[in-house]
């Protein structure tokens, strides 16, 4: 399924000023950025509307600022890093407002191959609720729309679809093309075998994936804190593991649907257990591995055991397609890091085609040391989720068609 919108390789841009909504949401610690990959993600796009001569302003938002504008959740330091990384000045356009008096001239005053980078769009409440007059003024500023946030993609913004019904030429950029042909194409054209993996804390977050991944997938893992809630209903005793009482017939409807299906569904044959959840998370705990027939009333299950990590990384060998969103345990302690790390060195050793959907997945795979394993990895965890459940993301819908 490739993507059927008009890219950035199909428009004219010279001497136009082309709005481009980034994910420049990165990390900061005390006004340093400590991690910059969303925004080398989005250098590709950046650099093509450069050299095709046009005056690129671009827009996102940072963080959660909640009454209006918050010098923490600033785009200052991004600037100053873009600048570095595109090795020209990036005019940085200060205004609380957004689009006001040091935004509006630096615009009047670029030429073409110039760089504007406003400030955080959430600094506006109408952002997040995608109302005017914020559209519109942003809209104001360009003649050319270029949506190039995935990770916001789910979302329906002012920066990321309001602006649409003010400016009529659309396009989507590098990275957004990249993520959709991969999760497009993993999801409704997929090589075969292919092997979904879901992990995460709750069942309830990751209905309507599990739903539409069976019906998609050969092989669908489950691990994570949901697992639980699957082996209870299959009437296990699982102890003070995490379950979500009102999701057992759902569980239990899945079950169904998998072997009505002809699907693999693989829930965990063993689990690490403690007395209780690690406090503080990366602290010292004591833990065991039982079969997951054997879990004591009185412990809880915070990772998968040895035997599932193999069980897992097995089913994972002769893929040639595989989806990972959610880590199996409580991977931010050493001791309980285990079951994730193995998935994630089984999917570094497949040949398959290897999806990473952001989040906490991603984290991990970065963390661990694995990401240049993968095949890709999503810069959006919540997008990338609502795409795997079929559903179609605001941010995709308002682009144009191509002809």
């Amino acid at each position: 399924m490739q993507l059927n919108k008009v890219s950035v390789d199909d428009i004219n841009v010279k001497g136009k000023k082309v709005l481009v909504r980034v994910d420049f949401n990165v990390p900061l610690k005390d006004g340093v950025i400590t991690n910059d990959n969303r925004i080398t993600a989005a250098l590709p796009t950046i650099k093509k509307l450069i050299a095709d001569g046009g005056k690129v302003i671009l827009c996102s938002h940072l963080g959660k600022p909640k009454n209006g504008p918050e010098e923490k959740f600033s785009l200052a330091p991004v600037a100053v890093r873009l600048s570095e990384l595109l090795g020209q000045d990036v005019v940085f356009a200060n205004d609380d407002e957004v689009v006001g008096e040091n935004a509006k001239k630096a615009v009047a005053e670029m030429n073409d191959g110039d760089v504007v980078l406003l400030q955080n769009t959430r600094f506006r409440k109408e952002e997040t609720k995608n109302l005017e007059p914020f559209s519109s003024e942003l809209a104001s500023l360009a003649e050319v729309f270029v949506m190039d946030a995935f990770g916001s993609a789910h979302r329906a913004h002012c920066s990321t679809a309001g602006v649409t019904d003010h400016i009529k030429d659309t396009a989507v950029g590098y990275l957004m093309q990249k993520e959709i042909n991969y999760l497009g194409n993993a999801v409704e054209t997929p090589v075969r075998p292919f092997v979904a993996i879901l992990g995460g804390a709750k069942v309830a977050d990751k209905l309507n994936v599990i739903s539409n991944l069976l019906e998609k997938c050969d092989t669908l893992i489950i691990g994570g804190g949901m697992a639980y809630t699957f082996l209870k209903a299959q009437g296990k005793e699982v102890g003070k593991s995490l379950v979500d009482d009102s999701k057992l017939d759902y569980c239990k409807d899945m079950i169904a649907k998998a072997e009505e299906l002809g699907k693999q569904l693989l829930l965990p044959v063993d689990t690490t257990i403690a007395a209780e959840f690690p406090n503080p998370i990366d602290g010292p705990i004591d833990v065991e591995v039982v079969d997951v027939d054997a879990i004591p009333a009185d412990m809880e299950g915070l990772d998968i055991g040895v035997k599932t990590q193999e069980l897992f990384a097995d089913a994972v060998k002769n893929a040639k397609t595989v989806v990972w969103n959610g880590p199996m345990g409580v991977f931010e302690n050493p001791t309980l890091a285990a079951g994730t790390i193995a998935v994630a060195k089984a999917l570094a050793e497949t040949d398959a085609t290897t999806i990473i959907g952001g989040g906490d997945s991603a984290a991990a795979v970065i963390q661990l040391g694995f990401a240049d394993k993968m095949s890709h990895i999503s810069t959006g965890g919540g997008a990338s989720l609502e795409y795997l459940e079929g559903k179609t993301l605001p941010g995709i819908a308002v682009i144009a068609d191509k002809a």
